[in-house]
């Protein structure tokens, strides 16, 4: 029987867990964000003012890092996605942990253009 505290326990556990727990949470985090962006883009009906302090929201350094988790979190959820689909059609089985360490730098790399293009 697996405790709960062993789940986010990331020593000694096999690719295909991480990968799982890695998508569980990206999509967890990913649902949470469109709620969130759903009640600030709520305030807009406030009328011109609201709109200033919504560009001054976004514009903060706290939003700007938030972003950049959020690509992230877009880019491991698609790109596990992709090798999940993959692997349900039976193509790259043998190497689908190199496939998720491949697509979780791929991930970085991306994020990182992503934050650069952003500045």
């Amino acid at each position: 029987m697996i405790k709960q505290s062993d789940w986010f326990e990331l020593k000694y556990q096999s690719t295909g867990k991480l990968a799982f727990m890695m998508h569980r949470l990206s999509g967890i985090g990913l649902v949470a964000y469109l709620y969130l962006h759903l009640i600030l883009l709520n305030t807009l009906r406030q009328g011109p003012q609201a709109w200033d302090s919504f560009l001054q929201i976004m514009r903060s350094p706290i939003v700007q890092v938030l972003d950049a988790v959020l690509l992230f979190g877009i880019l491991i959820h698609g790109l596990n996605g992709l090798r999940l689909t993959l692997m349900g059609f039976g193509a790259f089985l043998r190497w689908q942990g190199a496939f998720f360490w491949f697509s979780l730098i791929l991930a970085a790399a991306l994020t990182t253009w992503g934050v650069l293009a952003m500045r």
